[in-house]
């Protein structure tokens, strides 16, 4: 356990000094093995991606929202539901994707027929996590599209990831900044989840990206026995009234 607490401290400094990771999900179990955590957030460049908020509807339902609906240039890949859940299955993505994560034969089959984003030139990766909290509380999914580097082919990786106390598994759309965008490499990281007070884990994660770059960031605990929820944003920006 030593040595796990070491990578997932390394990794988690690692990823302080990434100055645009862009997009990244973590999910995992807290210390006490009471909860298990989704934590979602959302960084940004350019005005069109800065100009965004979180926003919790009911059913615990994470959106993006327009801070500022008049600036917005072209919604459709910043505006989507990033949390979502239904019949005890819980899903976090960075994008329209969440919904048909919902899917009860898993991230493999729900996703079957998407792709990464059509953004040129960074054809952003789309990242897609899925948990069950009572029914297999040991382990969650997580999947990556992205763009092959020979051709338009969309490779997918599939990822089946036991959970223990204490740590997360963190992907992220980008390896760091760049133009074009170098996309996330390699499999999920380790990440330490060792709190159990939303507040302080919110704290910790948004203190943990770059100032400039970070816009928003959200936490969900889901009590494992009960499926109760409660769920923590932070936001750079304010909405215009």
């Amino acid at each position: 356990m030593k040595k796990l607490n070491s990578l997932a401290q390394s990794n988690f400094e690692a990823l302080k000094k990434n100055l645009y990771p862009g997009r990244g999900i973590i999910v995992g179990m807290d210390k006490s093995g009471k909860y298990l955590v989704q934590i979602y957030w959302i960084m940004g460049r350019s005005e069109n991606s800065r100009n965004r908020v979180f926003v919790i509807r009911p059913g615990g339902v994470l959106k993006t929202a327009a801070a500022d609906p008049a600036k917005v240039k072209d919604p459709s890949l910043i505006i989507y539901t990033a949390m979502d859940q239904e019949g005890g299955i819980y899903s976090v993505s960075n994008g329209d994707q969440t919904v048909d994560a919902l899917g009860v034969d898993g991230l493999h089959k729900s996703l079957k027929y998407w792709s990464y984003e059509p953004d040129n030139p960074n054809f952003t990766p789309r990242i897609t996590a899925m948990m069950w909290p009572y029914q297999y509380r040991d382990y969650v999914e997580m999947m990556i599209l992205k763009k092959s580097a020979f051709n338009n082919f969309c490779n997918k990786q599939h990822y089946t990831l036991s959970l223990f106390p204490g740590f997360g598994y963190c992907m992220t759309t980008y390896s760091g900044d760049g133009n074009p965008l170098p996309p996330f490499s390699g499999d999920p990281y380790l990440v330490p989840l060792e709190n159990n007070d939303i507040d302080v884990v919110s704290q910790q994660f948004w203190d943990a990206l770059n100032e400039d770059n970070r816009v928003s960031l959200a936490v969900k605990f889901i009590d494992i026995k009960t499926e109760k929820f409660s769920m923590a944003i932070k936001n750079k920006y304010s909405m215009v009234e």
